[in-house]
Order: C-alpha cells, then structure tokens, then sequence
C-alpha cells in the first residue's frame, strides 16, 4: 500500500498539548482512498527532529510527507508556502525541548536563502474550504522549529534529487491551550476539526500532482 508520511511536533515551549501532535496521533493507520497515512510525533529540538524526519522517510518511503505544527493566534489551519534558511527562536522567547535558543543560525551552512513547498497549496486550501474547514495558505512560517524543519526536509530532499513531495500545515490553538489564561481571546479548533481538515488536505495533494491554476483568496492576517 502506498503511504503518506504524517508528523507532528509533540508539546513545546507555553504549549502543554500540541495539536500536531493530537492529529497525528488520531489519523496514524488511517487511510485516504488507497493511500495509509503513517505517522511520526517529532522531538521539538533542533536539528534532532530533521534526522528524525529524514530516517522516517528513508523507513516509509511515501508519497507525501505533510509536517504540522502549532501557530498560536491563527484562526485557520493554514499551509505554508515558504521555508527560510534561519533560525531565530529568542525573538519569541522560547527555547526548543533540548534548551536551545537559536538567533541568526543557518538550519544549512551551505543551502540557499528558502525553498517552496512541493505540495498543492492552493488544491489543499480549496478542498477543506469545500468541506466548511476554514484554511488558508501563509507566507510567515515563523523561524523557529517548525520553519526549521519545513526547511531542512526540503533541503534534504533537494539534495536527494527526490520526487517526494512535502509541505507544512500549521494548526490554531486547541480550545483547552485557548483557555489558559495568557491565551484568553486567542482563537482556538477541535481536533476533530483539525484533523477533517488535515485529511482533506491530505486527499487533495494526493489528487492534485501539480497545484491549481486559480486565484486562492486570502484573510489571513497573521
């Protein structure tokens, strides 16, 4: 059986349950038509979680690797267009799970400034619209762990020369993260709702080889 490979950072920093972590766990063995969705819960430290991601797909060898993270203060699940060559976690004041806190440091000494996303951002945004799951596609991944990874998978892959294809979801706040007080009034979605929306995303980049030639409208203030 074909395979989608499916990450999720595990808890981090102010984020005591991830919700990467709680879709993954919920869609792992799950299958879109004939493709098994396998999933990994990555380490959220540097560097470690790019080895982690880049053995789990020598392992799996799938069609597709989605990654997901949390962007607190999004409303929608959003797909990243861009992955940056830097890193930078002591503008937000967080270190990674290991203690580290990078600010200006290169994820590879020798990659260029960014990549793109290999998925189709624009095909995964319209489905899960379709299916009444707000999305939408961002250029801002942030520079810490998660831009960090996007990053470094795609590097790898480059370097590869493979035709795997890869990209990044990330995921607002659960409602319990939400409810903490130094979170009131950020926005908050179930996990069930992010996980339709992540499966939907999923069966459109799988039916969707190459992305959809139309306008994708955005709101996306963050």
């Amino acid at each position: 059986m074909k395979k989608v490979l499916l990450t999720g950072f595990e808890a981090y920093g102010y984020t005591p349950i991830n919700p990467a972590e709680s879709v993954a766990r919920s869609l792992e063995g799950t299958t879109v038509g004939d493709v098994e969705i396998v999933s990994r819960i990555v380490p959220n430290t540097f560097f470690k979680c790019i080895d982690f991601v880049t053995a789990a797909i020598e392992e799996v060898q799938p069609e597709l690797v989605v990654m997901m993270g949390e962007y607190g203060g999004r409303s929608m699940v959003t797909v990243e267009r861009l992955a940056q060559n830097l890193n930078d976690g002591t503008r937000y004041g967080l270190t990674d799970n290991a203690g580290q806190s990078l600010q200006g440091d290169l994820t590879a000494a020798e990659g260029p400034v960014a990549y793109y996303a290999t998925l189709p951002l624009r095909a995964m945004v319209k489905a899960m619209r379709a299916a009444g799951i707000p999305a939408d596609i961002s250029d801002a991944g942030g520079t810490f762990c998660c831009n960090h990874l996007m990053y470094g998978v795609l590097h790898y892959l480059a370097q590869k020369q493979s035709a795997i294809r890869a990209g990044w979801i990330h995921l607002p706040f659960l409602p319990a993260v939400a409810a903490l007080e130094e979170n009131l009034g950020a926005p908050s979605m179930s996990v069930e709702t992010a996980v339709a929306g992540v499966k939907m995303a999923i069966q459109a980049a799988l039916d969707h080889p190459e992305d959809l030639n139309e306008v994708s409208p955005s709101r996306l203030l963050i």
